[in-house]
């Protein structure tokens, strides 16, 4: 791991042109993607800013019982770092945690990173980019790219006397490992994706599970299943078959469960049979009619699980459909007066989807300020750049295709996309940001063809803001991965020409290192 260095921009060692210096916030699972691919393309002049001690983001934050990908485990795999040796189809988050800092380390990513460092602010100052983080230092950058995921601030519901709870209390995303859940009275509020996978790995352990359900989810049926050291073997001998099985789930995820969503048509309709025969296995008609959403598949997000059901009929099950009404030192009480008495309560409540990289502040050209742009929702150009922010990028963006393909396949093509930018940026000395117009035409693109999704059937979902616009891509998962393998169409861009020895030759104090994209403010 190196520190931060007083020296300028390096040379690049195949053109002799100097090195923007990068920093790239954030070192989960994007974050190690954009250092690789930036020490691929001889960039060797950037600095991953990380806020916790360790990286992995998600996977670092999220160690919940039974926390697990609901995507295919040779799927979520870096293209430069295959995996023949993954336990499962769809692998455990300390699988994960663990492949993560295996892949920083093998392609030198690790090197690059300043743990503990947290961005509050970071100013455009006319050419280049001043960093305030909250241990005092000012860093100053050419080109930020921020890596710092979706969901990582975690909502905490507003229920009158949450704090009045007198048993153990904790969010999924700060799973509290020190307290003994053996045989305890244990309360779950919200019956989402993380809900349900805790719901089975944790009902054969309580002695009474009570799930506060405010809206019932589609389950996919999804069986998980470990490989066998014998196929193991074989994908470790044969790397064809390793790129075959990503390609394959590659396949499925583009072709049924994205247009599934978004046109709609058989596809949707063999989703929809699906879920309803995984929910026909609930045997008791209340329970079932209870377990049954009111919207159709696909409209919320789907839920993978192959164990949810048969969890929630085990006898210490209690699922409550009423209404919580406050929360009491001895428990939750509904709405129809019950006190459901208990010893630990878990908030599986989500994420603040709409955060990004807040609460750091980000302040563009004329003092433009990003929680000014966004006071209508947040919105991006192509999920990666936006108006006023020269020379700004984004990984994981507003209106990236979550949900449709792996994260991993849309962080890859969309890093590609960053380094053709980089790529303009260098070649023509420039501060690129997309044209305000550019953006606005394409959110009214986004919106009309939001209305031909299933998103637009009638429930209520993070999906879609107040007005209607997708907070997700709003078609197939192809139309994504032609654009992202195009050139960027440059009469989408506001260029604006920089001083001309900002990037024609190595700044003086250049030491000629790998390191060192970091200078003092004002130096």
């Amino acid at each position: 791991m190196h520190h931060a260095s007083d020296a300028a921009g390096t040379a690049d060692a195949t053109s002799g042109a100097a090195s923007p210096r990068i920093l790239v916030i954030g070192c989960g699972m994007s974050g190690i993607l954009m250092g690789h691919r930036l020490k691929q393309a001889g960039l060797g002049s950037f600095t991953i800013l990380e806020k916790a001690a360790t990286l992995g983001g998600t996977w670092r934050e999220n160690t919940y019982p039974g926390i697990a990908c609901d995507v295919p485990s040779h799927n979520y795999t870096y293209t430069f770092e295959p995996n023949p040796g993954w336990s499962m189809v769809n692998s455990g988050g300390a699988e994960i945690q663990d492949y993560l800092e295996r892949t920083a380390v093998r392609h030198g990513v690790l090197e690059h990173v300043l743990f503990n460092t947290e961005v509050v602010r970071a100013t455009w100052q006319r050419d280049a980019w001043s960093l305030e983080t909250s241990d005092g230092r000012t860093l100053v950058a050419d080109i930020v790219i921020s890596a710092t995921g979706v969901l990582h601030h975690p909502a905490y519901p507003d229920i009158p006397g949450l704090q009045d709870f007198a048993g153990a209390k904790f969010h999924t995303a700060r799973w509290d490992h020190s307290v003994d859940l053996e045989g305890k009275r244990v309360g779950i509020i919200g019956t989402g994706s993380t809900a349900a996978q805790i719901i089975p790995a944790l009902m054969n352990k309580v002695g009474r599970f009570s799930i506060f359900q405010r809206t019932a989810q589609w389950i996919f049926p999804l069986q998980n299943r470990p490989y066998r050291e014998t196929t193991k073997r074989l994908l470790r001998r044969f790397p064809i078959l390793t790129r075959g099985l990503y390609r394959w789930h590659a396949f499925w995820l583009e072709e049924l469960f994205s247009k599934a969503v978004v046109g709609g048509g058989w596809r949707h309709r063999l989703l929809g049979w699906r879920c309803r025969r995984n929910l026909a296995k609930v045997r008791d008609p209340v329970l079932r009619r209870k377990l049954t959403p009111d919207y159709e598949p696909g409209c919320k997000r789907l839920i993978f699980s192959g164990t949810f059901y048969e969890a929630m009929q085990k006898p210490n099950a209690d699922l409550v459909t009423e209404a919580i009404e406050r929360i009491e030192p001895r428990g939750v009480v509904t709405s129809d007066g019950r006190l459901h008495e208990l010893d630990v309560l878990i908030l599986s409540t989500g994420f603040k989807a709409d955060q990004f990289m807040r609460p750091m502040e980000l302040v563009g050209e004329g003092g433009l300020k990003l929680s000014d742009a966004w006071r209508e929702g947040p919105s991006a150009y192509r999920s990666l750049a936006v108006p006023g922010m020269p020379n700004f990028f984004m990984l994981i963006g507003p209106h990236s295709p979550i949900g449709n393909l792996s994260l991993i396949t849309i962080a890859e093509r969309q890093a590609d996309y960053i380094m053709k930018c980089i790529a303009t940026i260098r070649r023509r000395r420039v501060a690129m940001a997309p044209k305000a117009e550019a953006v606005s035409g394409l959110l009214a693109e986004m919106k009309q063809a939001a209305a031909g999704t299933v998103w637009s059937s009638g429930c209520q979902s993070w999906y879609l803001d107040k007005n209607g616009v997708p907070g997700i891509y709003p078609w197939a998962a192809g139309r994504f991965l032609r654009e992202m393998k195009s050139d960027p169409q440059l009469a989408d861009f506001q260029l604006t020409p920089l001083p001309g020895s900002a990037h024609a030759s190595p700044r003086p104090g250049t030491d000629g290192g790998k390191l060192g994209p970091l200078l003092p403010h004002g130096s």
